[in-house]
This record gives structure tokens, C-alpha cells and sequence, in this order.
């Protein structure tokens, strides 16, 4: 085992061998979103240079943006202090959200409790994906 596969297994993975992460926007800092990696698909990421993850309700590995071709570019890879979540620093190309916005985080809560969208929109998915097809919880990202 390689180097980076031995720093990579030393991760605190759940009992399902996945670790959050957290892909922030590198320039700006913004959180576009979150989801969850196994190994294999930490390693892709490395290798690729292109964010890829474990989809928990397809149980299969899959790249950001293969559908939309709104990918993401890895531009730096930390860990946190408990070694059980990872953020990814990447340049967003096109948007992040399979719903059409630039982040996933898009609503805020208001000051009369409400969820106010807040985000911008890129692009209509039913263009993206097909009319009248609604892509999965995680099928873009």
C-alpha cells in the first residue's frame, strides 16, 4: 500500500465506510455542498483531480457533474482534526446543485422563521436532465 492509500485508510470512516464531505467553492470559500465518500471514491477524487462520491441510495461510486457536465475541479483536500470528515476545495464549473442553483445551500432562514431562497439560479434542470425526468436526490452531484 502506497502512501497515499495508507493516509487515506487511516480516515475514520462510519460503519458503512463513508466520510462526509464537504466541497467548498476555493476563491470564495462557499459551502456548495455536502455528501458522502468511501475510500475508492476519495482516491478518484485525488487521482482526477475531479470530485467523486459514494451515492447511499444507488450504492455506487459517481462523479460530479457526469450527467450535467457542471463539474468540480480539486483545488485543495484538508482533513478535520478527528479525521472523520474532509473538505474539498475545488473551482466550480457551472452549478452545484442538481436543482439549478450555484449551491446547494440556497434558502436562508428568515427573520419570520421561513426558508427565503437566497441563491442564484444557473440553469433549469429539465433542460440539464431531460423534460419531465427529475434527477435523484444526488444524481448530479
Amino acid at each position: 500500500m502506497g502512501e497515499l492509500e495508507e493516509s487515506i485508510a487511516g480516515l475514520k470512516y462510519d460503519r458503512d465506510g463513508l466520510i462526509p464531505a464537504v466541497i467548498v467553492e476555493a476563491e470564495s470559500k462557499q459551502v456548495l455542498m455536502v455528501a458522502y465518500m468511501n475510500r475508492e471514491a476519495l482516491l478518484e477524487t485525488i487521482r482526477s483531480g475531479r470530485t467523486h462520491f459514494y451515492s447511499r441510495s444507488r450504492q455506487k461510486l459517481w462523479m460530479k457533474g457526469e450527467t450535467s457536465g457542471h463539474v468540480q475541479e480539486v483545488r485543495g483536500v484538508y482533513v478535520d482534526c478527528d479525521m472523520d470528515t474532509v473538505v474539498i476545495e475545488v473551482a466550480q464549473r457551472g452549478a452545484a446543485c442538481h436543482t439549478g442553483y450555484y449551491s446547494c445551500f440556497y434558502r436562508r432562514l428568515n427573520e419570520k422563521g421561513q426558508w427565503q431562497t437566497v441563491g442564484e439560479k444557473v440553469f433549469d434542470p429539465e433542460k440539464v436532465y431531460g423534460k419531465g425526468k427529475k434527477p435523484g436526490r444526488d444524481a448530479n452531484r
